[in-house]
């Protein structure tokens, strides 16, 4: 690396740290977290991004699962993402240990932008230590490395959300299809700076997934910035907690579900009315079969019209089939291909029928 810049600072209980704070609300949600409602958090979820267009661009995956760290039990969420925006490959992966609280025991976060002629990585590693969370950021562009160390007291950072627990979180409400009022922790923005985050309901709307059409919850979620102007993602539920959409305000990709999970989908398929089924035998009713000769004669002078129209197509149709009894290949299929591919103007160099044997 051409240059490596580095800083350190810790922030000692008492300085403007402590000026944001996380309401009462938001701090009692979180101790009030109880070890059953973690239990049903503990699955995984897989989106597609989708640009404006509705091309697939990338993916999306989070999972949450129980470990042991050292030897305290806790909960790791895994959440990663790639793909291209505007035609730009960028990414960002996160790995947090955490409480059964939502504290972050430990968090490394990973984004990257690889830009023309140059990558743009963000690296930060948090980890609670002595009293300390121990916040380590690392940006590189290019041959460039910028190095930046801060500290910050545990009592200043009460009722904290980070990237990776704010995910669970999300779960958490979408399971109580809910969110309390005045919900509004403390979160570090892009730049490690305190900031405030806020949660709030966006109500219910109909998402199709798949072939069905679900209901699902939505939440709001805003990150406050020192430098820049906030941030805001809008994130929709399926009852059981599951993701199934999510955008960040004015980005142009969105993640969304795909396919529902076994036990949505049998929800779903449940909820819809079942009605008995009636043999039908439309040959012994009337009008349905009048409507097929009708149907029948109108087909075949079509295609007796499309045939006058197009008199080679016979010719072709015949050489063709002529020229299959004659070789008798094994693949039909690829002997078709072969024949035809002269007939089509983006046709591969090569020569034609040289791997149609019988």
């Amino acid at each position: 690396m051409e240059e490596t810049i580095a800083t350190s600072l810790v922030y000692e209980a008492g300085a403007e740290v402590e000026e944001l704070k996380a309401s009462e609300e938001a701090i009692d949600f979180l101790s009030s977290i109880e070890s059953a409602e973690l239990q049903k958090c503990l699955f995984s979820d897989t989106l597609v991004t989708v640009s404006e267009g509705g091309r697939e661009v990338g993916d999306f995956n989070v999972t949450v699962e129980r470990v042991t760290r050292g030897e305290e039990a806790c909960l790791m969420l895994h959440a990663n993402s790639h793909g291209a925006i505007d035609d730009t490959p960028c990414g960002t992966a996160i790995t947090a240990y955490l409480s059964k609280n939502l504290e972050t025991l430990e968090q490394n976060y990973h984004e990257y932008v690889k830009l023309q002629g140059q990558r743009l990585e963000k690296m930060c590693h948090m980890v609670k230590l002595d009293g300390q969370m121990v916040v380590k950021k690392v940006i590189a562009i290019g041959e460039e490395v910028k190095k930046e160390s801060v500290s910050y007291p545990l009592s200043s950072l009460r009722g904290l959300v980070t990237e990776g627990s704010n995910l669970l979180l999300l779960r958490l409400l979408a399971l109580k299809k809910r969110v309390p009022g005045n919900m509004t922790f403390i979160s570090f923005d892009q730049d490690a700076h305190i900031t405030h985050s806020t949660y709030s309901e966006l109500g219910q709307r109909e998402q199709v997934v798949g072939y069905e059409a679900v209901e699902v919850f939505g939440m709001e979620r805003t990150v406050g910035s020192v430098d820049d102007i906030p941030a805001t993602w809008h994130c929709y539920f399926l009852s059981d907690g599951h993701l199934a959409s999510r955008v960040q305000v004015g980005s142009p990709v969105t993640m969304r579900l795909q396919q529902l999970p076994p036990q949505a989908l049998t929800e779903a398929m449940d909820d819809k009315p079942a009605f008995e089924k009636m043999p039908l035998v439309w040959e012994d009713d009337m009008q349905m079969h009048s409507q097929f000769l009708d149907r029948k004669e109108e087909l075949k002078a079509d295609h007796a019209s499309y045939l006058r129209q197009h008199p080679e197509l016979r010719a072709l149709m015949a050489d063709f089939l002529q020229f299959l009894l004659l070789r008798k290949p094994n693949d039909v299929f690829q002997f078709a291909r072969e024949y035809f591919l002269p007939f089509s103007s983006r046709r591969p160099p090569g020569t034609t029928f040289n791997t149609s044997l019988p």
